[in-house]
């Protein structure tokens, strides 16, 4: 009696075709998220939100400030922050 083996998912081996490259999976970066927050409040400025959504914006814009500022250097003030004074 022969035994056939039958390759699972995990033992075939990932076959391409020449030239292709795998796909990266997506990613944001602290920048990113930096950026994002720039955007919000300028955004905001020039009055680009309605009054009914500002809660939801500024809720949103706090959330990932507190975070950025726990993540990021703290060694340089972002745009839009003021530098302790002496």
């Amino acid at each position: 009696m022969e035994t056939q083996e039958q390759a699972t998912p995990q033992q075939a081996p990932a076959e391409q075709a020449p030239g292709t490259q795998q796909p990266v999976a997506p990613e944001l970066t602290i920048s990113d998220l930096q950026n994002i927050r720039t955007i919000i409040d300028v955004a905001s400025r020039r009055g680009a939100f309605g009054g009914a959504e500002m809660s939801g914006v500024g809720v949103t814009f706090d959330r990932l400030n507190t975070f950025l500022n726990a993540v990021a250097p703290a060694s340089a003030p972002e745009e839009g922050q003021q530098a302790p004074s002496a």
